[in-house]
């Protein structure tokens, strides 16, 4: 008989900083698919692509790794409180997370930038939700500041713990294929979570798992790519919310990420996003927020560039479900508004609307 998943915690402990004794916060997170998608893959040219499907955590993103640890190490340490900048899924997460610990969440989130799905998650877990005049960036900063002079624990991912948590989804991939793609592929705002694969890769090196490291491809929304630009963007603009952050708090471990895994950043339009956000639903089943089809549509201009070689193993990371921002798929490709076409009660005529033949 199968056995149930126990959370990322429980299941890869021995490779955590956690004492064994400690308490741990769980929704069960982690234990998320790895959907291969032979269109994609003939697609952008390659021989092999995989979704790993991150909107399947409890809160629907890759957020929940990384909160687990946060919270539960928090709590360890007497924490009555925990708090986070956030442009939606960190602060769904928090809240969630908090609330299943029973604590305080307080969210800082920047005026008119975030999606209705994820203000509503942070709402129905009782999280204090703070709108501040600013962008992202001045929401951490306000984070930090509260955080080192008042009692409240920081959950954001410059948090160390955020990261040892999301390191697992390397774990899992290699879990699940038996051994390290070619590439690994993934949207990068703050970048906690591309020096997060990174991490939980090298581990998997030193440890005598895998040879060589995946190289590492990060890609950003053009109008909020400060790694492209090699410097902070002051402001940011992109329809990828979750990607909308000018000034990364993980820059030099993203770098160094780079650096070790002959990886590239790289940045794709608007445009290219939302037409890979509408082909992982349509051709392969995925539904992902905007954001999170950012590393598909990246691989994608790769590819079109002649720079995905036919052989290459490769794992895309889609970071964050499509019912977090559903908007842009309620719209066609011209930007019209899709809605239901009206039929009668009969059979028949339903039957002549959809081109069936009768038996």
């Amino acid at each position: 008989m199968a056995k149930q998943w126990q959370g990322v915690i429980s299941e890869y402990i021995d490779r955590l900083d956690i004492d064994k004794n400690t308490p741990i916060i769980t929704l069960g997170e982690g234990g998320t698919p790895l959907v291969h998608a032979p269109a994609l893959a003939k697609l952008v040219g390659a021989q092999d692509v995989w979704l790993k499907v991150e909107g399947m955590n409890p809160t629907g993103s890759f957020k929940d790794r990384g909160m687990t640890m946060a919270v539960t190490k928090a709590v360890a340490h007497g924490a009555k409180a925990v708090i986070c900048a956030s442009t939606g899924n960190t602060s769904a997460s928090a809240a969630a997370y908090a609330a299943k610990a029973g604590i305080k969440s307080v969210v800082l989130i920047p005026e008119g930038k975030i999606t209705l799905g994820k203000l509503a998650q942070a709402i129905a877990h009782k999280a204090v939700i703070l709108q501040v005049r600013g962008n992202f960036d001045d929401c951490l900063v306000l984070a930090r500041d509260l955080s080192e002079n008042y009692a409240v624990h920081l959950v954001n991912s410059v948090n160390p713990d955020r990261l040892e948590g999301q390191k697992t989804a390397s774990f899992e991939v290699f879990d699940y294929l038996g051994f390290a793609p070619d590439y690994h592929v993934m949207p990068v705002g703050n970048a906690g979570n591309y020096s997060a694969y990174f991490k939980g890769y090298k581990e998997l090196q030193r440890d005598g798992f895998i040879s060589t490291l995946p190289k590492q491809l990060g890609f950003q929304a053009a109008g909020s790519a400060p790694f492209v630009a090699g410097h902070p963007i002051a402001n940011p603009e992109t329809i990828a919310t979750a990607i909308r952050i000018g000034n990364p708090a993980s820059w030099d471990l993203a770098i160094n990420a780079r650096e070790e895994s002959n990886g590239e950043f790289d940045s794709v339009t608007d445009e290219e996003i939302l037409s890979m956000h509408r082909y992982l639903s349509n051709e392969i089943g995925v539904f992902v927020e905007p954001s999170s089809a950012t590393g598909a549509a990246g691989l994608l201009k790769f590819a079109k560039a002649g720079k995905v070689p036919s052989d290459a193993k490769i794992v895309i990371t889609v970071t964050g479900h499509g019912l977090k921002d559903v908007g842009w798929a309620l719209k066609d490709e011209n930007g019209e508004e899709v809605k239901p076409t009206s039929c009668s009660k009969d059979a028949s005529e339903v039957a002549d609307l959809l081109g069936l033949e009768k038996n």
